[in-house]
This record gives C-alpha cells, structure tokens and sequence, in this order.
C-alpha cells in the first residue's frame, strides 16, 4: 500500500512540476510584454494630453462654440458602449470584472444598447446573452496601430453625427501601477465641458483657420479616436499586468504543492522502510 502511495505521489509531483514550469515560463513572458505595452501606454497619454489642451484651449477662448459635440446639446437615447476586454484567460479576474461593470451599466437601459467588443472575450459572453456587437476587434491588443482603431471609431462618430447614437461610453481597465488595476466607465461624446476662467488668455487674439467650429470640429473626432486607441492600448498593459500576477500566484501555488507532496512522500518513504523493518524482524522472530 505504502508503495502504491508513493508512486501516486510521485506521479503528482512531476504534473505539478510541470505545471510549475508551464506558469513561470509564462509569467516572464507577461512581464516582457508589459514592458512593452507600457513604454507605448506612455507615449500615447502625452499625446492625448496634447489634443485634450488644443480642445480646451479652442472652447475657452471662442464665443461661439459647436453645441454638436457637447452635453446637453441633445436627450440621450441611444446609446453605444465600446467594451474592452482580452482575446486569452488565465489573468484572474481581469475580463469577469470588466463584464460585471457593463452589465451593471446596462442593466437600467430600457432596449439593448449597441455593443462594439474589442476582444473576443468581451464579444462572446454578450453575444451569448443576445446582445448585437456592431463592430469587434479581436486582434492582439498590444499589436494595435491608431490606424487600425480608427475602423472602430469613425463608424460610432459617422453615425453619432448622423444623430442614430446620442452617447458614447468606453468601458476599459485602467492602469494605476503593476500590482493594481481599476475597471473605469468613461463618457467620450458628448463631451462635458465648463468655461475654465484660468484658462482663458486676455493677452492675445488666437485665429482660427478656416474657422474655430472647423477646427473644433476636426479635434473632436481626432479626441475620440486617440481616447479609443489610448483605452485599448491601457487595457493591454493592464492584461499584461494581470496574467503576470496570475502567472506568479500560480507558480508559488504550484512549489507550495511541491514541498507538501515531498514532505508526504518522505512520509511514505519513511513508513515503508518501517513496515520493512518490522516484517524483517517478524521473520526472524518466526524462525527462532
């Protein structure tokens, strides 16, 4: 009995090496590529910064300002809810919790909503459930170009302007630091915006060419399209951070499970020796 034990047990310790193996391995990999994610994550919030100001700068300082774009400037009743989550599990509760937060979003909303999933996991739990997507993205999130997010938001502007949506809302993972991660609900049209008295300069006249509604005009959407690529491009790096601390909960996991198999393997090792010794020492009892 005690050999079949061990057996079993050695059986155990080699799956669970394995596995070990298996998850650290993976872990590295997370940790290259949220290197990698977060060096672009950087570059692009410096530029969003810059399109953000130009925007602030246009609206504090013209008189006239395009209600198009802006709240109030229409009832709110359909609207589009952009869903970042990743195409790959095994990053604890990175997609459920950003599921949870649409759910909870739409859970209030008298029709279903329109749906754009960037990530196949996103897309197939609601269409699953009966949700329309309009339009997916399924692709590396990491891989993605502003190119290629502009496929995904100038069809949700096109038809904003069109008057089919009022509202647009992006559902992402918002990076704080490598061990934490915040799923954030953001509004991109319409836009919510004050008159900033600091902001606005007395000292000199800006001109616009060909006019300031053009320009704010042509900003807004440049806005929503780099907040798009900017969401996906924090949600990867998030992914990346998550799977990471996964992976690294994992492989502890697994060596804990290691040294508790090789302690009772000891054991068992320990008790076959014994019931050894003592049949020996029945044996010899029996021929005296």
């Amino acid at each position: 009995m005690a050999s079949n034990n061990m057996q079993d047990i050695k059986r155990r310790k080699k799956s669970v090496t394995s596995t070990e193996h298996i998850t650290s391995a993976m872990k590295l990999v997370s940790a290259a590529k949220l290197r990698r994610a977060k060096a672009t994550f950087e570059k692009t919030t410096e530029y969003f910064h810059y399109i953000t100001e130009s925007i602030a700068d246009i609206f504090n300082n013209i008189s006239d300002v395009p209600e198009q774009y802006l709240a109030g400037s229409r009832e709110i009743k359909n609207t589009c809810y952009i869903i970042v989550t990743s195409n790959r599990g095994l990053c604890g509760g990175f997609n459920s919790n950003i599921i949870k937060r649409a759910e909870a979003e739409m859970k209030d909303y008298p029709e279903k909503p329109i749906l754009i999933a960037v990530g196949s996991k996103g897309k197939e739990y609601f269409e699953k459930r009966g949700f329309d997507i309009y339009n997916e993205y399924s692709e590396p999130p990491e891989d993605i170009s502003f190119l290629q997010t502009r496929q995904i938001s100038r069809p949700i502007i096109d038809r904003y302007n069109a008057g089919e949506i009022d509202e647009v809302v992006i559902i992402y993972t918002s990076f704080k630091n490598s061990m934490e991660q915040e799923v954030k609900s953001e509004r991109l049209l319409p836009i919510d915006m004050q008159k900033d008295p600091e902001v606005i300069k007395h000292d000199r006249e800006v001109e616009y060419e060909p006019s300031a509604e053009a320009v704010f005009d042509y900003l807004i959407p440049k806005y929503v399209e780099i907040k798009v690529y900017g969401a996906i491009v924090e949600s990867a790096t998030c992914e990346h951070a998550a799977r990471r601390m996964a992976m690294e909960s994992a492989t502890d996991n697994a060596r804990e499970m290691l040294e508790n198999l090789s302690l009772f393997y000891n054991r068992a090792r320990q008790a076959a020796i014994t019931n050894e010794i003592i049949e020996i020492v029945a044996g010899a009892g029996a021929q005296e």
